[in-house]
């Protein structure tokens, strides 16, 4: 089978976040989408993160209803910060049997080469790469291993999330109804 890896930290998942995975689902040939919940981003401060399990719970809740879109905890059990390579080479092993796809925003490729081992990453299982507003150039834009995808242009940010929930302003249509549901009910990000 063939999967999309779909990593962020998830906090919290949004609807921006569920309209590209179905979007890589079913405008390409990826058969699946799994959601990698990354414990820490080696790129981001982890201040304002919120525990790893309930990021983790909160995208099993957003997914519950499509056979098509997976969550995994792998880099739960692997050295923190967790490396995108080093996930790849732990996915490869657990599950010999799929072949894996890197989805990605756009907005990351000028950074791709600063990533560990990103050559290897293009070697190893190749991009997906969705539209990001305000992407800076790069240098993938012919690359081989690297396949554009057409999805809808979003700027929802988890960053814009957190700070309405701070403040007492409602996240409606932002995040799915059980993603709202369980961030009501246990006050994150308050």
């Amino acid at each position: 089978m063939k999967i999309g890896l779909f990593f962020g930290s998830f906090n919290p998942i949004h609807i921006g976040h569920l309209i590209i995975a179905n979007t890589m689902v079913t405008a390409t040939d990826l058969e699946q989408v799994w959601f990698v919940v990354s414990p820490q981003n080696p790129f981001k401060k982890n201040s304002s993160l919120l525990h790893e399990f309930d990021r983790y719970d909160l995208v099993s809740r957003a997914v519950a209803d499509n056979s098509l879109l997976k969550v995994t905890d792998v880099e739960f059990h692997m050295p923190k910060p967790s490396y995108t390579i080093d996930t790849l080479i732990r996915m490869q092993e657990k599950f010999p049997q799929h072949e894996f796809k890197l989805i990605m925003g756009e907005d990351n490729l000028a950074q791709f080469p600063n990533w560990k081992n990103h050559d290897k990453i293009l070697e190893y299982v190749g991009l997906y790469v969705y539209p990001r507003p305000n992407s800076a150039p790069h240098n993938f834009t012919n690359h081989p291993a690297v396949k554009f995808v057409e999805a809808p242009l979003l700027d929802i940010s988890a960053t814009y999330l957190r700070a309405c929930l701070k403040s007492g302003k409602s996240i409606r249509y932002m995040v799915s109804e059980p993603v709202e549901e369980m961030i009501r009910i246990k006050k994150f990000y308050v």
